[in-house]
């Protein structure tokens, strides 16, 4: 036996994406039914760093980070949970007076999308706002706004207030095939091994790391690659860092949760499989000095667990986003680089404006799918 369903938007993925793409459809009014392979969080939305930062994205970003931003401050709202986000600040550190001149040009272009950074230089003011720091900061950028979350709470949270407005959420219902019969798109899947079908006019794709098939079948090939973070966390420690941490030039990253562990990342682990991703002996080994070297508070910490992900990259690092340049009714969403969870509110929001009225207000077209096609031509 086959279930067949018919709706307005199918949307493959149940990461933040795909979630928050349901939630705001729903709040439209369209009829939805969303497809994910295995639990909906469960990916990279759910094992990122839990960074909920808009300082340090490419300019082109700063428009729709901010769009999210103010969608992460009604959270309670939207998705029933804060998930504990807290808006406790990010602090970019400054190593070297080239990294300080570095943040004050970013500062200026920042400010001008709202995000409000702050430079902090010099001993008697790192003193004042970041005395937990090691003599090696000479300063850093302050976004007082950014802050961070609890992935493994929001991401689910996300998908559950989508099928609570009224979504159809289909877990462990990996996609089969796509095709289009000339006026639907006809999704198969498997739940459970049963045989599922989806007809809908409009499909998104937010299959994260493994969207690039979903994009290639019609034509628009990407040259995604996948990459896992190499992450950690510390025992609980007395509670010493309000603010999560950056470093200017890139490397490694920390927060502290109100357990009192410290999260950290930076380093690169290693794939099981297409599914299966690992931290690694060397990554870790290569972030605990760096760490220490910065906040000695962490120089006797304990490592209680590692993890990973699978992420997508594009070679520019900037998303795929938007309508299809070759299919009708096709959209995408994918390929953030390691920095979606802080946009994926945004995005929900976006896509389900641009599929409900065929425009956005919030500029996206430096992430179209065309810059690819353009470059394969």
């Amino acid at each position: 036996m086959r279930e067949q369903l018919a709706c307005d938007v199918a949307v493959i993925g149940g990461g933040i994406m795909g979630s928050a793409t349901a939630l705001f459809l729903r709040r439209r009014g369209l009829a939805v039914t969303l497809l994910e392979r295995d639990l909906c969080g469960s990916r990279s939305s759910g094992v990122n760093f839990g960074g909920v930062r808009r300082q340090g994205r490419p300019v082109a970003q700063l428009p729709l980070a901010q769009r999210s931003h103010r969608l992460w401050g009604r959270l309670t709202e939207l998705i029933g949970t804060e998930a504990e986000y807290e808006r406790s600040g990010h602090f970019k550190i400054a190593r070297s007076a080239a990294d300080m001149a570095s943040l004050a040009r970013y500062a200026e272009r920042g400010n001008r999308h709202g995000l409000g950074l702050q430079l902090i230089e010099g001993r008697a003011a790192l003193h004042k706002h970041f005395p937990m720091g090691s003599g090696q900061i000479v300063g850093g950028s302050l976004c007082p706004e950014d802050g961070q979350a609890n992935p493994r709470l929001l991401s689910p949270a996300f998908a559950r207030a989508a099928q609570a407005a009224g979504a159809d959420v289909r877990e462990h219902a990996p996609v089969q095939s796509v095709e289009h019969d000339g006026t639907r798109f006809v999704v198969q899947a498997l739940q459970h091994g049963r045989a599922l079908q989806v007809r809908a006019p409009a499909l998104v794709n937010c299959a994260g790391a493994w969207a690039a098939p979903f994009a290639g079948q019609w034509g628009e090939p990407v040259p995604l690659r996948t990459s896992p973070p190499a992450m950690g966390v510390t025992e609980p420690l007395p509670f010493f860092l309000r603010w999560s941490l950056g470093v200017e030039g890139g490397g490694i990253y920390c927060r502290q949760v109100r357990r009192g562990n410290v999260v950290f990342g930076g380093g690169r682990g290693y794939l099981l499989d297409g599914l299966r991703a690992r931290s690694s002996h060397a990554a870790m080994l290569a972030q605990l000095p760096q760490l220490a070297a910065l906040l000695p508070q962490l120089a006797t910490a304990h490592v209680i667990r590692t993890w990973s992900g699978t992420e997508g990259y594009l070679p520019d690092d900037q998303p795929v986003l938007g309508a299809s340049a070759r299919r009708a009714g096709l959209f995408h969403a994918f390929g953030f680089a390691g920095g979606g969870f802080q946009l994926g509110p945004g995005v929900g929001d976006v896509m389900a404006e641009l599929i409900a009225e065929g425009r956005t207000s919030t500029p996206i077209d430096s992430f179209s799918i065309h810059r690819f096609l353009q470059a394969a031509a």
